[in-house]
């Protein structure tokens, strides 16, 4: 995995931006990579990285949801709107947002140019996390996500690592 992923906020023009405003947790990773990659090309390489093959597989058994490395493809060509347990909420030439099934959690591709390389690529990768209502209408996260946060900032990194090794 680069060493180079960072935690960063999350650019203006972001899909993910709006939860931010719901009182959502949000988080942002991003590395550069030294090729022009497009999003389509990203996506699908995030989306068939041995890491998410394996959250594929355990959303096939344990939620039926399936997918496969062709699926992955129909989305990143915008063919589809739906991969495993997840539907496109938005999609733009740079970006994908992606929520789950039970509507709680997102997740988020963009691509941009480096900064660093007039031929790299900035990838992002974040989540979001939407709260639980309380019967007054307060956010509350609950405590599984108190309990799997640390995993997911690693997993986040993993995935981010995975999907820009691609590029290498």
């Amino acid at each position: 995995m680069p060493a180079d992923i960072e935690t960063c906020e999350l650019p203006r023009s972001a899909l993910l931006r709006k939860y931010v405003h719901e009182e959502a947790y949000t988080d942002c990773y991003v590395t550069e990579i030294a090729t022009s990659a497009s999003l389509a090309e990203y996506v699908e390489a995030f989306y068939t990285t041995a890491p998410f093959k394996l959250e594929r597989f355990i959303l096939r058994w344990v939620v039926s949801k399936p997918s496969s490395d062709s699926d992955a493809r129909r989305l990143a060509l915008a063919e589809t709107d739906s991969f495993a347990a997840w539907r496109v909420e938005g999609r733009s030439a740079d970006q994908l947002l992606l929520c789950d099934y039970r509507h709680s959690t997102r997740s988020w591709l963009m691509v941009a140019p480096s900064e660093r390389n007039a031929t790299g690529t900035r990838l992002y990768f974040g989540s979001a996390v939407v709260p639980i209502r309380t019967k007054s209408g307060a956010a509350h996260m609950g405590f599984l996500f108190k309990a799997l946060l640390g995993f997911h900032k690693l997993y986040s990194r993993v995935l981010l690592g995975a999907a820009s090794s691609r590029f290498q």
